[in-house]
Order: structure tokens, then sequence, then C-alpha cells
């Protein structure tokens, strides 16, 4: 019983599933789960009809539906989908979470109706796409294949896949194997695309009462440095961790942020379990007290979310606004990723829907955060407002403070924040997104608005030359944004640069300095 896909290189196909083969045994038992983690069943395999696994369990026969659920074991069903129009394959985070809601709004996109069926393979997803809403023709199938960010490249590197999902961005070595492929720039605009963002949540149990940890304690805690919950206000448990496999992109993502010194070799926590995918990590810490793990921001399945501290005492919880921004601290965006050499019609058809506005609220039902623009009123009690009110600082960089703090009262805090490339002048991928975001949004806001784009930067340098090179990042800024809209009636656009105040990360290591070399957009709306 042989499954097989093929790439489509022409419009989708649309061949109907088939059952292959003879049925398994009755007796097998198999194991039936939802993405969402909230359908966990294990029976006696009966059969599979109609588009739905029937088992046997101690309540009796229960019929599940292929579109809701994932089978697991022997017993499972293989199939048949011919040619596949479509290929994805890659991160869990973005194929199981992100994918089968996504792919349902562009079938409504496209006027069709989606089908949702469990192809037998753990994490494999089959979409069958049928025109007026499902009255008419088949439009085609699309294979998700959801395993590790890792996958995302090597099934791009043998062109089994079309479009490679990750939670991570591309490495410079799968890139440079990409392009002597024949595939292409992997980083160019028209072959990586950010399609979401997202936070990495760490989370207990729900009666776990440990609701803060510091950056350092999260890191001790996975080294076994820390090893009894007690060590950190909680009760006297040994901590159970829940880690992922080295080839999940959300695993690199948390090592990255969390492990910023040399780990002792003889020192290890006293129990880890490893979990394949999000909602593992989210089941094993609901069902143990003792347990802590993370897991991508759509994943929390009820479990309590754990603010962090970091190095310079700056407060992280992680929200919509904050992933926007990139200013939490376990931050990650989420791609897409296409080759450049060959891509069917189709699948950039898909990559045209997914990157759009119209998009955004599939993500975010998806639990997702979309590239939207978020409008926040800039809090007065806040780390941001404290450190401006800083009685020791110096008095020429107090007076800094104090206009900037004057200047927030009246302004809110646009969630577009734009970052520069390390050690250029050219600003990041994600900024290519974010400004035409962000020239839709301002092409819509009221007459009598002001826009202020403002300029910020890390602590290495005198306080003068990063004064003068936050006015001159913002400077940029704003002629990019002026030359994609033009003047809009009633508006006003000028910038500020305030230098390297109010920090929204820590100076002392490479990613704080590089949350801190941002450019903000603030707006003011008529009274």
């Amino acid at each position: 019983m042989k499954k097989t896909y093929h790439r489509g290189t022409s419009a989708l196909c649309g061949a109907a599933l088939l059952l292959a083969g003879a049925a398994p045994a009755l007796a097998e038992e198999v194991t039936l789960r939802s993405a969402d983690g909230t359908v966990d069943l294990t029976g006696e395999f009966v059969e599979f009809s109609e588009n739905a696994y029937v088992i046997r369990t101690a309540l009796g026969e229960l019929r599940l539906s292929a579109e809701r659920v994932r089978c697991e074991g022997a017993a499972c069903p293989s199939f048949d989908t011919g040619r596949a129009g479509i290929v994805f394959a890659g991160s869990d985070a973005v194929g199981l979470g992100m994918m089968p809601l996504l792919l349902e709004g562009y079938a409504g996109f496209l006027d069709a109706e989606a089908t949702i069926s469990a192809t037998g393979t753990p994490n494999e997803i089959l979409v069958s796409l049928v025109g007026d809403g499902g009255f008419g023709d088949d439009m085609g199938e699309m294979v998700v294949g959801s395993t590790s960010s890792s996958d995302a490249f090597r099934t791009l590197l043998g062109a089994s896949a079309d479009i490679g999902m990750a939670a991570r961005r591309i490495r410079p070595e799968e890139a440079r194997a990409l392009r002597d492929a024949g595939a292409g720039n992997m980083v160019d605009p028209a072959n990586e695309h950010i399609v979401a963002v997202d936070s990495l949540v760490v989370i207990v149990h729900p009666d776990n009462p440990v609701g803060t940890l510091t950056v350092a304690q999260l890191s001790d805690v996975y080294r076994g440095e820390i090893r009894n919950w007690s060590e950190v206000g909680g009760p006297d448990l040994p901590i159970r961790v829940i880690d992922r496999p080295s080839s999940s992109g959300t695993r690199d993502v948390f090592a990255e942020t969390i492990f910023t010194t040399e780990a002792d070799p003889n020192v290890a926590p006293l129990e880890v379990r490893i979990a394949n995918d999000n909602n593992e990590v989210a089941r094993l810490v609901n069902e143990d007290p003792a347990a802590i793990g993370f897991v991508g921001y759509a994943f929390q399945r009820g479990a309590k979310p754990v603010t962090l501290v970091n190095s310079c005492g700056l407060t992280m919880t992680p929200d919509a606004f904050s992933a926007r921004t990139e200013e939490y601290a376990l931050q990650r965006r989420l791609y897409l990723y296409n080759r450049g050499d060959e891509m069917p019609e189709e699948a950039g058809a898909f990559l045209d829907y997914a990157l759009s506005p119209e998009a955004d609220s599939v993500i975010r039902k998806a639990g997702f955060i979309d590239l939207g623009v978020e409008a926040r009123r800039q809090n007065m009690d806040g780390d941001r407002a404290r450190q401006l009110l800083d009685p020791e600082a110096d008095p020429y960089e107090g007076a800094l403070m104090r206009e900037m703090l004057g200047v927030m009262v009246d302004y809110e805090r646009l969630s577009t924040t734009f970052r520069f490339r390390t050690g250029s002048s050219r600003l990041d991928e994600r900024a290519l997104v974010d400004m035409q975001r962000l020239a839709t949004f301002l092409q819509e806001a009221p007459e009598g608005s002001d826009v202020l784009v403002v300029g910020f930067t890390d602590s290495v340098g005198s306080f003068d030359a990063n004064r003068d090179l936050s006015v001159e990042r913002a400077d940029q800024v704003l002629l990019e944004l002026q030359e994609r809209i033009g003047e809009l009636p009633g508006v006003t656009m000028r910038s500020a640069g305030f230098g390297e105040i109010a920090p929204s990360g820590c100076n002392d290591t490479d990613r704080g300095r590089g949350i801190n070399r941002r450019v903000e957009v603030w707006m003011q709306r008529p009274a």
C-alpha cells in the first residue's frame, strides 16, 4: 500500500483520493489525534469509509472525520493520491498550526470548498479543492507534510516540494546548497516570504504557582543547574523538562535566545522528554504538574504561560503587539520558501494570497500573529516610561529623555518597526513587507493626523554619535515611505531620533543590540 505524490507543474490536477490495497487487520490499535490536541483517542481500527475513520473503543464504535484527525499506527490505511498540485513540506508549527486554516481561507478566496483529509502518514494532510463553493469541478489537491524546518530545505533541494515551511530563517549553508543546485538566491524577496510572526511561550502546568522566570533561570532549568521548582519559588517537585529535537526550528530559536553561555558538560536536567511537535509539548505539560516546555503562541492549549524577565530587568509578556514589534525575547518569524528556478503557477498564486491582507484574519484565527498594523497607546506606567524618568541620568541625556517622554504622551505607537541588516544601512527582509502594509494603513489616516518616524540605536559608541545615527536612520525610512505613498492630503510626516535611550532589549547581547537598532512609527490622530 504505497502512497505517492508527484509535484504538479501545470494547473491543479484534481485526482481523486483512493484507498489503496486491502483493509488492515481489525484487531490492530490506532490512535486518532487532532491538530489542536483536543482529540486523542486509541482503539481498534475497523475501517476507513466516507472520509472518516471508524475505531472500536470501550465506548463502542466511534466515527471521526479525517478532516479533524490524523491516524497513527501500523493499522492506519495508506493512500494513493495521484498527482498533487502543490506540495508543502517543513515546520510543524506552520504545517499543523497554520496551513489547514490558511488553505481553507485560500479556498474561500477562490470561491471553492476545501476538504482536508489525513493521509495515513503522521502529520500529513491532503487538501482537495472543489470550485463554486463545493458544487463545481475539482480544482486539484495539495499535500502538506509537517515535520521540521530543516526538512523544508531538504525537500526544496531535492525538488520534492514546491513550498518549504520554516519556523526560522534559512541557514547560509542551506542557501548555498540550494543555490549550487540551481534554485537561485533563497533570500531574494521573490523566494523568501515572511507569512507571520510568532512568540515562543514558556508554559507550565495550570496549577504551578510559578508565573515569572528570568531568562537566566530558564537557561539553568534547561541545562540542569536548577532541578527543583522550589529553587524558583515553586513547590518541592523535581522539574521535568520537555524539549524538542535538534532538527526543530522552534528549538533553534529557543536555544539561540536562552543559551548565551557555554554549558557545563557534567550537568544535565534530572529528566528530559523529547516531544515531536508543539501539540505534544502542550499535552505533556498539561498532564504533569512538574513539567516545563516551550511552544509557539498558537499552541498553549490551556497551559499556563510564564512571563520572562531579561538580564537588564525588562519584563517581557508575549502578546500580539510585542510579537509584531519583535521586542519579546523568544521571537521568531515564520517563513515560506520556494525555489527560484521553477515554481508551479498555482503555488505562486497561493503565495500571493498568503502574503496579502486577505489572509490576516485566517492567520489570526489559527492563533498566529499577522503582519497587519496595530496602534497602541504608549503606557506611561511601563518599563519605557520608567527608564525615561531615571533620576540618576546625566543632565544632558536626561533632557533628551524628558523630550521623548513629552512626545510619547500624545502619540500612539504603531506596531510597524523597521530594523536594519547587521552592519548595514539596508533594511532587513521584513521591512519590504512592512513598508507596503504601513503605506496602506497611512493612506486611510484621518485628515489632521501627524506621523512621526522615530529612530533608536544600541549603546555602542558615543551618545552624540548614536543620536546622529538614529536621526539618519529615521530620515532614511521616512524618505522611503514618502517615495512609496507620496503626499497624503492633511497628513504631516516628519522624523526624529533619540539615540540609545529607551532600549527595548539588553545591550549586553548581540540579540538585544539588534532589537535596539530600530525605527518606530508613532501617530497622533486629530482630536
